[in-house]
């Protein structure tokens, strides 16, 4: 066996470069880091090739001594921790002095900086880990670092490199997230000789919008709550927003971009009966906490973090975001599916065809609460009593005398799905708001309508119901399910389930909720278990309830082909407006869409 020898400190070097520098948008994120941690106002980053052949990150932040500058390309010299304490509590987005050293080893580099205080600003070059004398330099107050040729000196590693358009598109990806992070920072990007972006500063909202798109933003809801130490704000689109991809998904813990399993299956659980299973939701969200509250030096490429008390930022984030979609009703927001998109673009008149004017029309479309219908003439939203109290009695503990009141005389009075005009195949509800035309899936808006009361009449009744069992169900388990068990016994109780550990390493259920199949019951506890283990909290319990609740809301809601009377369905819209996530159906499909008077005038080309 060869004897033991210490490595050359270039050879280090370039091991710790392939943990921090794995792709050129990895090098971008620690010169922007570094940028952001000097108190930058502006950061300007041009690349060439994808950021292989060039990258550039200019800032005006305070800038680095002239003598400081060797010890900035050398390993695990920093200025922003001094003791393990800092490191406990650190508030900087960099702090292990690996960023530029590992840079450097494996490309030729370039660092100007100048401070407010110097006649002239400093450079100092590397090139394959060798650093030269620092020497007098050109250059306003702030750091510039330029990169050339990443990986000319490791060419195995180049070669798994992805092609220029790939390797660009994650670093303008890396660039953005630290743009939504820092709003007030002004950043722009150049990437060979083209502008790609360029975001002065700004509020969140408005970088959110830059950032994720105009559309995201018209279709967000706004987050923004507090649990003692913690605050949790950002924007969350709508469910019927969300898309087949997870681009627009973004978590940042303290400003610092992260991918975290704690609050990714939090997110997921809070769209988990709001979203088509096809789907994933968009969101913006940004977590903050004392430092010490988590461990971001878990990776090198930071990440990965750890929280102190996973569980209280997993409920934190579900119970958020669960308030915001209970919101995503007709009653506070608009149009869930955005028909106008779909509506066919306005053709151009042929020349020599007067275009029809507009203004007659506006003028016989004054909002009215109301409109009689031929087939179902005003006063009968009077008549009928017996067929609403039928609707009541079916579909909802409490009356709701206004479902059969008169309309009101005014459109500002006009409740927000106005009133039931006709019903079309026995499946949607047509009616008319202040401003248009409301169709309603009238199966998909009671099945939402009718699960939603059975969640808040089973919520009411506390803890799930148990029931004893003659003959215990006994099954293997590894350590950490048994460890798990032991420490989360009381959590399992409260969801009816009376689980012990057997001297054997078997776990034994000697009771369950009577909702649960026996021959299910052991992998739905495996599975509880491993999310104790892994996030601190487990809603599996909750969501097999739910998905019966939502089986049996679905069997006993309206069936289509169903003929209803106009107070039935005055009464469905009515408790629409009222009932939380009645926007979208159990299985996330939308319930109700608008056709705005713009939008009819598109179909008919009035106007044109």
């Amino acid at each position: 066996m060869p004897a033991i020898a210490p490595l050359p400190d270039h050879l280090i070097n370039q091991i710790a470069a392939g943990e921090v520098v794995e792709r050129p948008a990895n090098a971008l994120k620690e010169l922007l880091e570094n940028s952001l941690d000097a108190g930058a106002g502006e950061i300007a980053v041009e690349l060439g090739g994808g950021g292989i052949r060039l990258m550039r990150v200019c800032d005006n932040g305070a800038g680095i001594a002239a003598a400081e500058l060797p010890l900035a390309l050398s390993r695990h010299a920093t200025s922003k921790i001094r003791s393990l304490d800092d490191l406990e509590r650190v508030g900087s987005l960099g702090f292990r002095g690996e960023g530029l050293a590992s840079i450097a080893a494996v490309s030729r580099l370039t660092l100007t900086s100048r401070r407010a205080s110097d006649a002239h600003a400093a450079q100092i070059r590397a090139e394959d880990g060798c650093i030269s004398k620092v020497t007098a330099a050109a250059h306003p107050v702030g750091t510039t670092v330029e990169i050339a040729e990443l990986f000319f000196n490791t060419p195995a590693r180049r070669k798994f490199l992805k092609s220029e358009a790939t390797e660009y598109a994650h670093c303008a990806a890396a660039a953005e997230r630290l743009s939504l992070a820092y709003p007030e920072v002004a950043f722009a990007l150049r990437h060979n000789g083209k502008n790609i972006f360029r975001h002065p500063p700004q509020s969140h909202a408005q970088r959110i919008a830059a950032v994720a798109g105009e559309d995201f933003a018209a279709a967000a809801l706004a987050v923004d709550e507090t649990a003692g130490d913690m605050h949790l704000h950002g924007m969350i689109a709508k469910p019927t927003f969300a898309k087949g991809k997870s681009d627009n998904q973004f978590l940042f813990v303290n400003r610092r971009f992260v991918r975290d399993k704690v609050m990714s299956h939090a997110v997921k659980q809070a769209y988990r009966d709001v979203l088509h299973q096809q789907f994933s939701p968009a969101y913006v969200l940004f977590l903050t906490l004392p430092p010490e509250m988590v461990d971001v030096n878990v990776h090198p490429t930071k990440t990965e973090v750890r929280f102190r008390d996973s569980q209280a930022v997993h409920q934190l984030i579900f119970h958020s975001l669960n308030k915001a979609l209970a919101q995503t009703r007709a009653a506070l927001t608009e149009s869930v599916a955005a028909p106008a998109e779909r509506l066919p673009a306005p053709t151009a008149p042929q020349a020599g065809t007067p275009a029809m004017p507009n203004t007659e029309h506006r003028a016989k479309h004054t909002p009215a609460p109301y409109a009689p219908a031929t087939r179902h003439p005003a006063p009968r939203l009077n008549e009928n009593r017996n067929a609403l109290q039928h609707y009541t009695e079916l579909y909802r503990p409490d009356p709701a005398p206004s479902a059969a009141t008169p309309p009101p005389a005014t459109a500002a009075d006009t409740p927000p799905l106005g009133f039931a005009l006709a019903q079309l195949s026995g499946t949607y509800i047509l009616a008319q708001a202040a401003d248009g035309l409301i169709l309603v899936d009238m199966h998909a808006a009671a099945e939402r309508v009718r699960y939603e009361q059975m969640k808040r009449q089973r919520r009411d009744n506390g803890r799930i119901d148990t029931q004893k069992l003659l003959i215990p169900i006994e099954f293997p388990a590894t350590r950490t399910e048994c460890a798990t068990l032991t420490e989360h016994r009381d959590t399992l109780a409260s969801f009816g389930l009376d689980a012990r550990h057997t001297p054997d390493d078997h776990i034994a259920l000697y009771a369950l909720p009577p909702m649960l199949a026996h021959r299910h019951a052991p992998d739905l506890l495996r599975q509880m278990l491993r999310e104790l283990d892994e996030i601190g909290s487990s809603t599996l319990m909750e969501a097999h309830e739910n998905r019966l609740l939502g089986t049996m809301a679905c069997h006993h809601s309206v069936r289509a082909g169903r003929q209803l009377t106009l107070p039935e369905m005055n009464a469905l819209l009515r408790d629409m407006e009222h009932t939380p996530r009645s926007n979208q159906c159990n299985h996330g499909r939308p319930t109700w869409v608008k056709l705005s008077l713009d939008d009819l005038d598109k179909l008919f080309l009035r106007g044109q």
